[in-house]
């Protein structure tokens, strides 16, 4: 029910949703006689307010925290025994379609396991990504991906693939159950630096210590997290994705799927400095 409920409920609340329904009505509104003045006005502040979401650097303030929260992956020697993609990189349903893997925006997910696949030949790999949907079963995004890797030379006995999951805690909760990991083994979790402190809080729930490594950032820090952005629609990406990964913190803390509501870096198993 959780997971119906937060997917409906995000889709009207949704910034650039949310920005859109409120100019629409009111337009309507200034139909009638007596709300035409109101309706315009209504109109009017919130179609500056979404161009003032779409072009200022709102939406880098709101991401930088999520962002800066885990640092950058180093290697410090000590062997790595697992490395875990979280879901969220490829468009399954296109990849279906096309007969061809279909990447998205956060492609480094994939791009960075590979990389790291080649760096640890030791270690397993786990893809954590199912395929459902408000409406239904939709394709599953782990075995396009695993096949993927099997067709560019992996070899097919270091990959496990998780396919039931629909969110970040059913991708801890189903990881766990199929990786078995043994106490004092170290697993990297791949995903979007944004998306990591929500992640290593589900992991640390189901007692599955990981160490992080955040890839595919949209913030660029320093002087240049305060530049605006050149177009309306990048802003507005941006602030969704980053009103729904805070929105997402506070759910799961708030119905006890987290203990913390702003998991960090003690949190997780691993120690971390700039790549």
């Amino acid at each position: 029910m959780f997971y119906y409920v937060s997917k409906i409920a995000w889709f009207f609340t949704t910034p650039s949703n949310l920005l859109l329904s409120l100019i629409l009505l009111g337009l309507v509104l200034s139909l009638f006689k007596r709300l035409r003045r109101f309706g315009l006005a209504l109109s009017l502040i919130f179609t500056l307010a979404t161009i003032a979401f779409g072009l200022l650097p709102i939406a880098s303030y709101i991401l930088l925290p999520l962002e800066n929260r885990f640092p950058t992956f180093q290697d410090d020697g000590r062997p790595i025994d697992g490395i875990i993609l979280l879901g969220g990189a490829v468009e399954a349903s296109d990849s279906k379609s096309r007969g061809r893997i279909v990447a998205n925006e956060a492609a480094e997910r994939v791009l960075d396991t590979i990389q790291l696949i080649h760096r640890y030949p030791a270690a397993r790999i786990l893809i954590s990504g199912g395929g459902g949907t408000v409406f239904g079963d939709g394709a599953a995004e782990a075995p396009i991906v695993a096949d993927y890797f099997r067709t560019i030379g992996i070899d097919p006995a270091r990959i496990l693939v998780e396919d039931r999951s629909r969110t970040t805690a059913e991708n801890a909760l189903y990881s766990k159950e199929l990786a078995q990991p043994r106490e004092g083994e170290r697993w990297l979790l791949v995903t979007s630096a944004w998306h990591m402190p929500r992640a290593v809080g589900m992991f640390e729930k189901v007692a599955f210590p990981v160490t992080p490594y955040p890839v595919d950032f949209r913030t660029a820090g320093g002087s240049r997290t305060h530049l605006p952005f050149a177009f309306i629609s990048e802003g507005l990406r941006r602030l969704d994705i980053g009103t729904k990964e805070w929105a997402g913190l506070i759910a799961y803390y708030a119905s006890g799927r987290t203990a913390r509501l702003f998991p960090s870096p003690q949190d997780s198993a691993g120690g971390s400095a700039s790549r």
